[in-house]
């Protein structure tokens, strides 16, 4: 299936700056006129982790579908500020430690992004540390986000959501080159994908080489930090009153089922969608129920 196939418009990759310096590659799929819905990706995830064909769903679904690549990944602006396995290792273990952005921040690229596409309300998901921003957004900017969906992610509370204890190590294994990133992705998607619906490795290979070549660098142990920085929003995400919506696997290692659970228990009237067999990934055979969730959190507004 292709867009072209089914009449659906896509933009080319566009470029917009959302804040002082910082510019947001993005695109969009479906009519202008069609309730925009803005996709947040996760960790060291560009945009084209939303797969087209999923995005063309959405678009014909109704919505007018936002991709972009967030700061620091992809075609997006990168940041400044090293960050050394040491912060990264005391930040996990709950030290305090600066970080060169925050949650908050990468929230404030997607108003910004909203402002240049001259949208005032939007419907918001968001994936992992995608997740994260999206409720930060709806914390934020209530009057300005219709609904969200926050899909495998957490609270922020240390106490909820954590990490297998077989993941962080991943982290602590930087790659050189291309070769060594594909194979690093290779193991961590072992880890962390779908048990019931499994992608197979040359596709996983080839998902890692296009990000790589998209660009990937030093930006993401930025964001990384950003993640291990961020406030607990528990007693924040209770003053949401937008549909909300979460969905969260049975058997998500790298960010573990009591988060989704927190967050929807955090929130008044959320609804949680527990997936079994599905890890910290979105399978093409689960597309449709979380096109279908997206679909009824909208129409709740």
């Amino acid at each position: 299936m292709s867009a072209e196939s089914i009449g659906v418009a896509v933009s080319e990759e566009l470029f917009a700056e959302v804040q002082p310096g910082i510019r947001i590659c993005y695109q969009t799929f479906g009519d202008p006129s069609g309730e925009p819905l803005l996709l947040v990706m996760g960790l060291g995830g560009p945009m084209t982790w939303w797969n087209p064909e999923l995005c063309v769903m959405l678009a014909e679904r109704g919505f007018f579908v936002v991709r972009f690549d967030n700061r620091d990944i992809g075609r997006s602006s990168r940041m400044t500020g090293r960050v050394t396995m040491p912060q990264i290792i005391a930040a996990y273990f709950g030290f305090r430690v600066d970080a060169p952005y925050s949650i908050a921040d990468l929230a404030a690229d997607g108003f910004g992004l909203l402002d240049h596409l001259g949208i005032e309300r939007a419907h918001v998901y968001g994936m992992s540390m995608g997740g994260m921003v999206a409720q930060t957004m709806a914390i934020e900017r209530p009057e300005r986000v219709l609904s969200l969906v926050s899909m495998m992610s957490t609270t922020g509370s240390k106490r909820v959501g954590w990490q297998h204890p077989v993941i962080f190590p991943q982290f602590l294994k930087p790659s050189r080159n291309e070769e060594e990133y594909v194979e690093s992705a290779v193991r961590m998607w072992r880890l962390i994908g779908s048990p019931a619906y499994p992608a197979g490795i040359e596709e996983t290979r080839a998902r890692a080489r296009a990000t790589y070549r998209r660009g990937i660098d030093a930006g993401v142990t930025r964001q990384t930090m950003a993640v291990l920085t961020q406030p607990d929003r528990t007693e924040a995400l209770g003053t949401l009153r937008m549909p909300v919506t979460v969905i969260h696997s049975l058997g998500d290692k790298m960010v573990d089922v009591s988060g989704g659970r927190a967050t929807s228990m955090a929130i008044p009237g959320a609804k949680l969608l527990l997936v079994d067999g599905m890890g910290h990934d979105l399978p093409h055979a689960l597309w449709d129920t979380v096109a279908r969730a997206i679909r009824a959190t909208a129409d709740r507004v």
